[in-house]
């Protein structure tokens, strides 16, 4: 084969592409009228079953091309996926017209290539207008912002597939005047980052926020007489790291490069499958239809009675509302007392949600609604 044929081919598959890409953007267009009928006739934004008999026809007249099942299974899966998404942030803007802005502001934790930037890329991705981004140095500075009106956004990660719940935010949320409006999962790779030629042999300091550190324990405990410093943000580890000989910081290989930094090693966390939770909160609450899945987090102090937490948590199997989070925390000031953070896949617009939080204040002391919110979950629901 000659270079002229190889140039060949490479155009034919360049053109190939771009078709592909128009037909793409055609099928989201069509989606977009499809979800204008669900609207109008209170239908789940996602139908599993014509998805399912979608995908067999699919994969069966692949098999006739020569395609293999897996591939087609993980394209078209992924094309469906983006069809879903997209129709529930479209489905969100119909319900919340005010909060249409040609300006996103977003607070978030750290600096370029920090694990929240990349979060809040993927959040606001969906969401169509300008991103004005706001590094902080700490996460009650990102509410402040929120509160004054100085970000429309504030970004908050609440938990880790690793080293679990952040209490610090699970503590803010006590107090900060903020609703929560959104949720993103992001996917966490840390690496051991440091001037380009350095060797794992010659580190002698490593600093870090404290949740890599926390995220990553099992790597630092088999480092020998290595020096460990922790920073409000990941963004100051890499500068620390950066103006310290033999001096390492733990991040993401997009967050080393954006400051001169290599990747020593990967892989550090503890669990391969390492993956953080973050929170969207505002100052206003938003709609959220029933025709997509919602979460509802609320904060509670029970009774000081025997059985008082068992009496609050049955209202919810009454109603039927499933819990997926449980947290205590304690109350600042009042020691031994507790407040319980609760995670709901609940929607407030919805009668028996109503009344089951009615019920509640029965065996409560106080309960205050955290937000309504869109789940991150893209399963059918029942209308």
């Amino acid at each position: 084969m000659t270079e002229n044929t190889l140039n060949a081919l490479r155009k034919d598959i360049n053109e190939i592409d771009s078709d592909l890409m128009v037909l793409l953007a055609k099928r989201r267009r069509i989606s977009h009228s499809v979800l204008e009928y669900k609207i109008a006739n209170n239908k789940p934004v996602r139908d599993e079953e014509r998805e399912q008999a979608l995908l067999e026809k699919l994969i069966n007249y692949g098999k006739s091309l020569g395609l293999d099942a897996f591939y087609v299974n993980s394209v078209f899966q992924t094309i469906l996926e983006d069809s879903v998404l997209n129709q529930q942030a479209l489905l969100q803007k119909s319900l919340n017209p005010d909060s249409l802005s040609d300006t996103h502001r977003v607070a978030y934790l750290g600096g370029q290539g920090s694990y929240s930037q990349l979060a809040c890329h993927k959040y606001f991705s969906r969401r169509p207008g300008k991103l004005v981004e706001m590094g902080c140095q700490s996460f009650e500075q990102i509410t402040q912002h929120v509160e004054k009106g100085q970000a429309d956004y504030g970004l908050l990660p609440i938990e880790n597939t690793s080293s679990g719940s952040i209490n610090e935010v699970f503590d803010l949320l006590q107090h900060a005047q903020v609703t929560i409006v959104g949720e993103v999962t992001h996917s966490v790779e840390h690496c051991l980052l440091a001037a380009p030629g350095t060797e794992l042999s010659d580190i002698q300091k490593i600093f870090a926020h404290p949740q890599p550190f926390a995220q990553c324990s099992r790597f630092i405990q088999g480092l020998d007489n290595v020096l460990h410093e922790t920073c409000d943000s990941t963004s100051s580890a890499l500068k620390q790291a950066s103006e310290t000989p033999n001096g390492a910081a733990i991040g993401s290989a997009q967050a080393g490069k954006n400051v001169g930094l290599e990747v020593i090693k990967t892989g550090l966390a503890n669990q391969t499958e390492n993956h953080s939770r973050f929170i969207v909160v505002a100052r206003k609450a938003l709609q959220v239809s029933t025709q997509i899945p919602t979460k509802t987090s609320l904060i509670m102090a029970t009774k000081q009675q025997v059985g008082s937490l068992a009496d609050a948590l049955m209202v919810f199997k009454a109603h039927n509302i499933n819990m997926v989070k449980l947290e205590s925390r304690p109350v600042p000031g009042n020691p031994w007392e507790e407040v319980f953070y609760v995670d709901l896949l609940a929607n407030t617009a919805e009668k028996h949600v109503q009344n089951a939080l009615e019920e509640l204040k029965d065996h409560t002391q106080f309960v205050r609604i955290l937000g309504c919110y869109q789940s991150e979950s893209m399963q059918a629901v029942e209308v």
